[in-house]
């Protein structure tokens, strides 16, 4: 009897085995996969442009001359003017207010545009030039048949008086505002005056371009009476003038006259420029043929040297 049990036993204990273990994985918590946090997404920011370098603008230095045309001629021809330096204080040289009767004050202003151009130290830091080579030129036009610069292979031979007056037959050194008269005197020739002070628009050209940049001192070239000549409008002469003329004699050697006497003389355009208070003095060639360049050289370097050390 014992013997047939022990195999019934022995199965019964398998079994409480085989049980037990049962249980004991029903009740034991199943383990938990360890959570691995998600990885935080990282946002790429975009790659920097290279900054572009920032490009200045070069400092662009002012070339001289600057040439302006300050009003038309009658005929529609340009008054141009050429000015060197940007000084406060100006200074005006001007040619052919007599057309090709005096060509050559023509050709001695544009041999100053040339001389400035290629010696621009020679002017002060306080100062400006402003050079009017033909205040007429319908009457340069006349005599040469050029506009502009010419040569003196395109001066004619003979007489040149045809060239003194505008394309209105004006003589325009009688067509501004002091003691005007609508005739004139020339020598021993009557001229016209104009209808009105400053009725040609040549001499109203000259007039707008004073008033606009109301220059310190005021040269005017003229031939044949070898001499340089003072201004005055019913008046006494102002100091700066007398001041000018002996600067410009000494150092050109011209004689320094404070009146031209040889006839009567109306509507002066340096008169009219001393009627409103700027110095302004006559430059008279000795002939109708040459520049005399040495001359007035000499006498234009005083004047800036007076000007140039006045402001100093």
């Amino acid at each position: 009897m014992k013997s047939a049990l022990k195999p019934l036993i022995a199965v019964a204990l398998v079994c409480v085995a085989v049980i037990g273990a049962g249980l004991c994985a029903l009740l034991t918590p199943p383990k938990t996969a360890k959570k691995v946090p998600a990885a935080i997404p990282t946002v790429s920011k975009p790659a920097k442009a290279p900054e572009k370098a920032v490009k200045t603008a070069p400092e662009t230095k002012t070339q001289y001359p600057l040439r302006a045309v300050l009003g038309f001629s009658v005929e529609n021809r340009e008054i141009e003017s050429f000015t060197f330096g940007n000084g406060k204080t100006r200074l005006v040289l001007a040619g052919g207010i007599h057309g090709g009767y005096e060509w050559n004050t023509v050709l001695l202003a544009y041999s100053f545009v040339d001389y400035l151009t290629l010696h621009p130290e020679i002017i002060p830091e306080n100062l400006a030039i402003t050079v009017i080579p033909a205040v007429n030129p319908d009457g340069v036009y006349k005599i040469t048949g050029r506009a502009g610069r010419f040569g003196i292979g395109d001066v004619p031979d003979g007489s040149k008086e045809a060239g003194r007056l505008n394309a209105h037959n004006v003589d325009l050194n009688r067509n501004f505002d002091c003691n005007w008269k609508a005739s004139g005197v020339w020598q021993n020739k009557t001229v016209s005056g104009g209808t009105a002070a400053f009725s040609e628009p040549e001499s109203a050209a000259i007039r707008k371009f004073v008033l606009e940049n109301k220059p310190a001192a005021v040269v005017f070239w003229h031939s044949q009476a070898n001499a340089v000549y003072g201004s005055n409008c019913g008046g006494n002469m102002l100091p700066e003038t007398r001041e000018i003329m002996k600067a410009y004699s000494e150092a050109s050697g011209y004689p320094a006259l404070s009146t031209f006497g040889q006839y009567e003389v109306s509507g002066d355009a340096t008169d009219w420029l001393a009627s409103i208070g700027i110095p302004a003095m006559t430059a008279e060639l000795k002939t109708h043929e040459t520049v005399e360049w040495e001359q007035n050289l000499a006498g234009v370097k005083a004047l800036l040297d007076h000007y140039g050390n006045k402001n100093n």
